[in-house]
């Protein structure tokens, strides 16, 4: 299925497997780079007959217990309510041209300024939003700013310091496979549920609601619902690493947790929520190509100078890398069943950091502005011999959508 139904609100944001944990209910009413890879999806993964069992957390030094975890922090998670217009079923409401869609998420509040971070999916084409705290207050509240590319958005609530319960973003990058975590969010609207479990895995890949690639995503096994979206997945010293966005339920068919959840690293929370709050949105770079990872054996068959780096298959018209004159593939071959273009540029390096892979080559790429400079040394076809050469690149702006 088209990944992109995700996000569909008609489709209450799932789609074979893959969510954007929120619900929806509908009321009817009368009136970097180019394009993302491929989303990870982990292949032949044995179901438990039963729900994961919950990881004990012990009082060690100061990290915390699952129930210190939660009555220190569960106040500061919130209940999101976004109301949407869609278009009217006209077999159900054959008088009316639109009904409203109500989403529930999560979100969790970062400051005594009423500041409160979530889904972009959560509150996507929303008209109105309510927050809902622990102690049963809602109240209305504004979309500061968006990024869809990394599904992340940051909501105001107008409500006095004393009443939040901030949460901390810890550093993503000292999470280690195997750390205890929890997460607390409302799935199926069942206000502020605690789960327990592990980090199973790191440097995971999901497709952000605008079909770009989301990198360094915490994988968890702490179970994560409908509804989970937003909410913090929390470390055992209390503090935010990673915002609960999807759950994959590999080929089972199932809608539900099965151990394998996903969390936008807080790491990319604290980036995007400082330019969020400075501007209202967040400007990423943009280089503007498709490439294909360089492996031993594509360099072997194709007769590449080196046996690392991305080959570049395609260039955006217009974009940064056609300004530069960068060039992508010119023949399309398969191997084992995947097409490949080929003869394009090579890169190997930017700014003189390696690049072995997609992902590398998007961190350099997300360190910058749109209209600052990298340098490619990248290897150009001359015939039958390769030729080393350095590009200077002016990066653009990334557009709404890999296709622009």
């Amino acid at each position: 299925m088209d990944a992109k139904a995700v996000f569909a609100r008609s489709a209450a944001l799932v789609f074979a497997g893959v969510l954007g944990a929120g619900i929806a209910l509908a009321v009817a009413v009368g009136a970097g780079l180019g394009k993302s890879e491929t989303r990870t999806t982990v292949r032949e993964v044995a179901i438990p007959p039963t729900p994961t069992t919950s990881a004990q957390f012990k009082s060690v030094g100061r990290e915390l217990t699952v129930g210190q975890i939660y009555r220190e922090l569960a106040p500061g998670v919130v209940q999101i309510t976004a109301t949407t217009e869609v278009p009217a079923d006209p077999f159900v409401n054959p008088f009316g041209s639109t009904r409203e869609e109500q989403v529930l998420g999560s979100g969790f509040v970062i400051d005594k300024a009423g500041h409160v971070v979530t889904n972009y999916h959560v509150v996507e084409g929303a008209k109105s939003v309510q927050v809902s705290f622990s102690d049963n207050e809602s109240l209305k509240a504004t979309i500061v700013g968006a990024d869809p590319s990394t599904d992340l958005a940051v909501l105001r609530v107008k409500a006095s310091a004393r009443a939040l319960t901030p949460l901390t973003l810890g550093d993503s990058d000292q999470v280690r496979v195997g750390d205890q975590v929890v997460a607390i969010g409302n799935p199926f609207g069942l206000a502020r549920t605690v789960t327990a479990g592990i980090v199973s895995a790191l440097q995971r890949q999901i497709i952000s609601p605008n079909q770009f690639t989301i990198d360094h995503v915490i994988q968890t096994d702490a179970a994560i619902n409908h509804g989970n979206s937003g909410g913090p997945l929390i470390d055992a010293h209390g503090e935010v690493i990673g915002v609960n966005a999807q759950i994959d339920t590999g080929n089972t068919g199932e809608q539900g947790n099965v151990g394998i959840g996903f969390a936008i690293p807080s790491n990319t929370v604290k980036t995007d929520v400082t330019q969020i709050l400075r501007g209202g949105s967040v400007a990423h770079a943009f280089l503007g190509i498709d490439a294909d990872v360089v492996t031993a054996e594509l360099a072997q068959i194709f007769k590449l100078p080196t046996r690392t780096g991305v080959a570049i298959t395609k260039v955006e018209p217009g974009g940064a890398a056609a300004a530069a004159g960068l060039r992508g593939g010119t023949t399309t071959v398969t191997i084992a069943g995947e097409s490949h273009a080929v003869g394009g540029d090579v890169i190997v390096r930017a700014d003189d950091a390696r690049i072995d892979s997609l992902a590398s080559l998007r961190d350099l790429i997300a360190t910058k502005r749109p209209g600052d400079r990298i340098r490619l040394t990248i290897y150009r076809s001359a015939g039958s011999t390769w030729k080393q050469m350095n590009v200077d690149v002016k990066l653009g702006r990334q557009p709404s959508s890999p296709s622009g």
